[in-house]
C-alpha cells in the first residue's frame, strides 16, 4: 500500500480481533484497537505494535452498549489521524440463553454488541469512510442462520448483522463497500462455555474440509475484502471449511 491506512477493529484486545489487528499492522495499516473489559490485553498489544512501528496504534475503551460510546469512539477515531479506511465490527457477546431463562438483560447485551453498535458505529463513521473510499467488514457467524434453540437471541442478533451488511452496502454505495465474514469452527469458546474434545471431534467430522480453521484464514479474508475486492459489496463470505453447506 502506498498510502498509510487506518483500521478500527472493535473487540480487538483478544482472540480473532487481536489477530486481525496484528495481521493488518504487518500489511502497513495503522490500528485503532477497541476494548471493553480487556484493558491490560489491549494496552499490551498496543505497546507491541508501537514497538514494531512507532506511533502506529492506539487503544480506546468504550462500552458499546452505551449510546454515548458511539460518538466518543467516532470523535477519538477522527482526532487521531483524521481518517479511517476500514471499520471491522468484530466485538461480540456470545453465550447460550435457554428458552424460559432468557432475560431482557441477556437480550440487550447480545443485541448491543452484535447488531446495535455495528449499525450506529457505521452510521457515525460513514463520513470518514466516504472521504477515504473505505470499507466495512462485519464479523458474523457461519451458523447464525441455522436454528439453534440454545442461542436464539444471539442468532437473531447475528442475522440482523447480515441484514445490516446488505442494507448498508446499498446505503453507502458507491463510496463505501460493506461486506461480512462468517467464521466457522476455530478458536473454541473459553471458560464456562467451553466444549470437550469429543464434542470438537464431532463438529470437525461434519466439516467437509475435515479440520478447524485458523485466525489467519479470517485475517486474510478481511484483507482481501479491504484491498483486493473493489467490485464486491453486500456479501457475506463463510470462512468455515464448508460447514454451513
Amino acid at each position: 500500500m502506498n498510502d498509510k491506512k487506518i483500521a478500527l477493529i472493535t473487540g480487538s484486545a483478544k482472540r480473532i480481533g487481536a489477530y486481525i489487528a496484528e495481521y493488518l499492522h504487518q500489511q502497513g495499516y495503522d490500528i485503532i484497537l477497541h476494548y471493553r473489559h480487556s484493558g491490560a490485553e489491549a494496552k499490551a498489544l498496543r505497546d507491541k505494535l508501537n514497538h514494531n512501528r512507532a506511533h502506529s496504534c492506539i487503544a480506546l475503551h468504550a462500552d458499546l452498549a452505551d449510546p454515548s460510546a458511539w460518538q466518543q469512539l467516532t470523535e477519538q477515531t477522527r482526532s487521531w489521524q483524521h481518517r479511517l479506511d476500514l471499520l471491522i465490527n468484530n466485538a461480540s457477546s456470545f453465550y447460550p440463553t435457554a428458552l424460559g431463562q432468557t432475560t431482557l438483560q441477556h437480550w440487550n447485551d447480545l443485541f448491543a454488541s452484535n447488531a446495535q453498535a455495528p449499525f450506529f458505529l457505521t452510521q457515525q463513521l460513514a463520513p470518514l469512510l466516504k472521504e477515504s473510499k473505505g470499507s466495512v467488514v462485519n464479523i458474523i457467524d457461519a451458523l447464525a442462520s441455522q436454528a439453534n434453540a440454545d442461542f436464539i437471541p444471539y442468532s437473531m442478533a447475528k442475522t440482523a448483522l447480515q441484514t445490516l451488511t446488505r442494507s448498508m452496502a446499498k446505503a453507502l454505495a458507491p463510496d463505501v463497500r460493506v461486506n461480512a465474514i462468517s467464521p466457522g469452527a476455530m478458536l473454541w469458546p473459553e471458560g464456562e462455555h467451553n466444549i470437550n474434545e469429543e464434542q470438537k471431534r464431532n463438529i470437525l467430522a461434519g466439516i467437509p474440509l475435515q479440520r478447524e480453521g485458523t485466525e489467519l484464514d479470517i485475517a486474510k479474508a478481511v484483507l482481501f475484502l479491504a484491498e483486493d475486492a473493489p467490485y464486491i459489496t453486500g456479501q457475506d463470505i463463510a470462512v468455515d471449511g464448508g460447514r454451513s453447506l
